[in-house]
């Protein structure tokens, strides 16, 4: 393309011109736009301002403006004189950047510090004098998009011609000779990685990519932590022990194929503090406090894992300090105060944590043996009375004490050696818990019990009637403790028998039976809690 004052002008009128003897067209062009000669080196994609824009391929405005020069190129129909407006409408200098011949071939050479082999969208494909298809004056266009690195999309406007959108890979030997990097395009952030989490040693921090006002296609990311690259490139970073007293930034760099690269960085996160070891499960201690005997503390578990662990114990609640270690003997000066340890964690980097206290209990001399086991004597029926037969055990000075369960919940009141079982007792266990004490002795405990559960003897209550020859017996069953006795009754008057089930503790028949006086049995069969019962009388059948 031409310059303002050079005699010869180039474009796609011009026959001799390699560079639009080999374009392709593709099948599917806008109505008005032109077909051109088929070719496997390019491809147009649209040809005429209107037509373009029809199809959804932009002009940026140069139709409209063309008539006026830009870096004083030729107006119109010019390929430098459009390169030109594309410039200065991304930003780029409003006069042409450099003195000498404005010809399309002379764009790479003036700006050869800013040509290169690397299309970029935004940049201005150059085609020198004479190179893969352009005539003597060379070529620029407006590189639109980067489909690859072989693989690129223009715009164009041809001296002679009309304005294109083109199609063009670097094997149709029709590749640019190069790129000039006026005012690409860049990818810019808009709004920065944001860091969450606690920066502290050890706690999980996790990073977004941030937003940009193009999105790109790819990322590159890295932690840094006091200005050095950690060499991270994860989306979250735990802290490290070294890390301790700095702060941590997350870097982005975006990428997309023909934009230029661009980096965003996350605000500092605060100075790393040390981590928190925190108790997953508690310390515990082994062994039984006597005298002469070991307790062992076990450490729990933790997370992170400790490196080392480090032990106090208390004695009533006073440091024992030289008590330093996982194990402690029980000495004869420790007889009769309650042991305590307290558990340790350290781990490089992380603040020291302590477990709860853990209490093993107080120390004693030994514990009290039981040579012959308590007993309780005496029958389960309520209105009977319980009564514990003393076993024996050493020291023989040791006290025993009593608490009487009820289905092994403690009766309130019911301490003595003896007890009399009342109606809440139907149908319960009755045990007695025997405790046994003496002083720097382990207190001993058990429970006696009498097998099965109390019953409540039942009162069996009959009445007789009789009415137009029927006989009408009615029974009632009644039990301590028992509302209502439920279960069956047989009722027997003369030869006539039936087994009824009792409704709120009664039951009633009305029977025809011969006049005269018949005798009657009722029988209650028995329940769980209520024995079995009998009671006999008779009625007298009248008319």
């Amino acid at each position: 393309m031409r310059s303002r004052g050079m005699v010869m002008r180039w474009g796609i009128s011009v026959a001799a011109s390699a560079l639009f003897a080999t374009l392709v067209v593709v099948d599917a062009l806008p109505r008005a736009v032109v077909p051109l000669q088929q070719s496997a080196a390019t491809t147009y994609l649209c040809s005429g301002y209107a037509a373009c824009k029809s199809a959804g391929y932009s002009d940026a405005g140069y139709g409209a403006v063309s008539g006026k020069m830009y870096w004083r190129m030729y107006s119109g129909h010019n390929c430098t004189n459009y390169a030109a407006y594309r410039v200065i409408k991304n930003g780029g200098p409003a006069t042409r950047p450099w003195t000498g011949g404005g010809n399309a071939s002379e764009w790479g050479l003036q700006m050869k510090s800013i040509t290169d082999q690397v299309p970029n969208v935004g940049a201005i494909a150059w085609w020198g004098r004479y190179q893969n298809g352009s005539g003597s004056a060379g070529h620029v266009a407006y590189v639109e998009k980067v489909v690859s690195s072989t693989e690129i999309i223009i715009s164009e406007d041809s001296w002679g011609g009309t304005f294109h959108w083109r199609r063009i890979t670097k094997s149709s030997g029709r590749w640019p000779s190069g790129f000039i990097h006026f005012t690409d395009k860049s990818l810019k952030g808009k709004k920065a990685p944001v860091v969450s989490g606690t920066a502290a040693v050890g706690s999980k921090l996790t990073a977004t990519n941030g937003n940009w006002t193009t999105p790109p296609g790819s990322y590159s990311r890295e932690w840094f932590v006091g200005g050095e690259a950690t060499g991270v490139t994860t989306k979250t970073y735990v802290p490290k022990p070294a890390d301790r007293g700095k702060k941590i930034v997350f870097r982005v760099e975006a990428h997309k194929s023909g934009y230029t690269s661009a980096v965003q960085e996350s605000a500092p996160t605060a100075a790393v503090v040390p981590g928190t070891i925190n108790l997953v499960e508690t310390p515990t201690v082994e062994g039984t406090p006597f005298v002469d005997e070991v307790l062992q503390a076990n450490p729990g578990t933790w997370s992170p894992a400790p490196k080392n662990m480090a032990w106090r114990w208390f004695a009533d609640g006073k440091r024992l300090p030289d008590a330093a270690e996982q194990a402690l003997p029980l000495t004869r000066d420790l007889l009769g105060k309650e042991i305590s340890v307290v558990a340790v964690a350290r781990l490089g980097g992380y603040t020291a944590a302590s477990a709860p206290q853990v209490v093993a209990g107080k120390v004693v001399i030994g514990a009290i043996e039981l040579t012959r086991p308590f007993a309780v004597l005496g029958k389960r029926k309520v209105g009977e009375t319980l009564t514990v037969r003393p076993g024996t055990f050493e020291p023989a000075d040791a006290v025993p004490t009593y608490q009487w369960l009820r289905d092994g919940i403690p009766i309130k009141g019911a301490v003595g050696e003896t007890y009399r079982l009342v109606g809440k007792d139907a149908g319960k266990s009755v045990s007695v818990q025997v405790n046994i004490g003496r002083k720097n002795y382990a207190a001993r405990s058990e429970v006696s019990t009498t097998p099965g559960i109390v019953k409540s003897p039942p009162t069996l209550r009959v009445t007789t009637a009789s009415r137009k020859g029927k006989a009408i017996v009615r029974a009632r069953v009644v039990a301590t403790g028992v509302t209502p006795v439920t279960g069956r009754v047989q009722i027997r008057i003369g030869q006539w028998s039936r087994n009824i089930t009792l409704v709120d503790g009664e039951a009633v028949v009305q029977v025809k039976r011969p006049l005269g006086v018949r005798p009657v049995t009722v029988r209650y069969l028995g329940s769980t809690v209520v024995p079995a019962t009998y009671a006999k009388t008779t009625v007298k059948v009248v008319r």
